[in-house]
């Protein structure tokens, strides 16, 4: 007698028969998997490049994470928001970006269709969280700038600590409850037939969830953020002219808060630029027909996962802290007692 697990695991696959034999699979063969049409050299050198993207994202975040949460000069707002989206890329990186690697080269999902729910469901929250702590970057930014006398009262620990529940809570539900409800999918034709025949992990939003998910997701608050940095650097402009009238210990301070606003604006253009062309095709695919060449969606997609790998690359290049901090880790010394007090701004991070 089957136990409630294995009639569970029956019933699913008779329903899954069901479906095949309900439609005509004919089109999509007999293979669960269609032939992959690449060269070996082709297939490696793709696994090579991918592989280098996965490293570079999953161990870069893991040395931001390591800095901030080890660091305790570091444990300041704005940083405990860029730690929160170091954990976002770093969770890309680790759970999203290897199956993914797996589907672009081999042209097949092996993982079955309720893992790909998941899967997408994980790649969608984590987009849309990137966002939403940029947002939130942003509005800690706006608030040090431009009221730097009200920053220390509106800015605080409990401040962000709700700020960083909305950048989680508020994508989670959205993303698993429209992949696994699929509403995405309402008035698709021909999307049963896709699931119940191809091996492919197929997601295909429409019209209505596909302009929600452009709107709500990347445009209002992309548009937000533009906006807030806007008035950010028209601010720094007008402080440049008064800086020299300042004390020399507010006068750093206002140099140090600009080169972080700008640091952190780059990090908001090259989040906009990798993930934009992404959702801009969501958005047109269903009133296109669906005729998005799927092989174009997916190096769209990969195009948005390389902002996870380029934020390390950024903090690297403009944050003498981390580069410090990340020589302490690779050299072994956070493992020594106390070596959590060490000053990482030796010299003045204003040059």
């Amino acid at each position: 007698k089957a136990v409630p697990s294995e009639q569970h695991e029956l019933s699913h696959s008779k329903r899954t028969q069901t479906k095949k034999e309900t439609f005509n699979c004919s089109e999509y063969g007999n293979r669960s998997c269609p032939e992959n049409e690449r060269s070996l050299g082709v297939r490696v050198a793709m696994y090579s490049f991918m592989a280098g993207a996965i490293f570079i994202t999953i161990f870069g975040n893991l040395a931001m994470i390591i800095s901030i949460s080890y660091f305790k000069q570091l444990h300041t707002p704005t940083n405990f928001l860029i730690l929160s989206m170091a954990i976002t890329d770093f969770l890309l990186g680790f759970t999203i970006m290897p199956y993914s690697m797996i589907r672009s080269v081999e042209n097949c999902w092996y993982f079955g269709l309720t893992f790909c729910k998941i899967h997408y469901s994980f790649d969608l929250m984590l987009s849309i969280t990137s966002i939403f702590h940029l947002c939130s970057v942003a509005i800690d930014r706006f608030y040090a700038i431009c009221y730097p006398l009200r920053y220390s009262t509106k800015i605080t620990i409990p401040v962000i600590k709700r700020l960083l529940l909305l950048c989680w809570s508020v994508p989670g539900a959205f993303a698993f409850g429209v992949v696994f409800s699929e509403a995405y999918a309402d008035g698709i034709e021909g999307y049963d037939i896709l699931v119940a025949c191809s091996s492919s992990c197929p997601v295909m939003f429409n019209k209505l969830w596909g302009t929600t998910l452009f709107m709500a997701g990347f445009f209002t608050p992309g548009s937000m953020m533009v906006g807030i940095y806007g008035k950010i650097f028209a601010v720094s402009r007008k402080h440049a002219h008064a800086i020299n009238n300042l004390p020399e210990n507010q006068n750093n301070q206002v140099k140090k808060d600009k080169k972080a606003a700008k640091t952190l604006g780059i990090v908001m253009g090259v989040f906009l630029l990798c993930w934009f062309p992404c959702f801009f095709t969501l958005l047109l695919d269903p009133f296109l027909n669906f005729s998005t060449p799927a092989i174009l969606f997916d190096a769209l997609t990969w195009f948005g996962y390389f902002n996870s790998t380029c934020n390390p690359l950024i903090y690297g290049f403009f944050y003498p802290w981390f580069r410090r901090a990340l020589k302490y880790i690779l050299l072994g010394k956070v493992f020594s007692s106390h070596f959590h007090n060490t000053n990482l701004c030796i010299q003045k991070e204003n040059e």
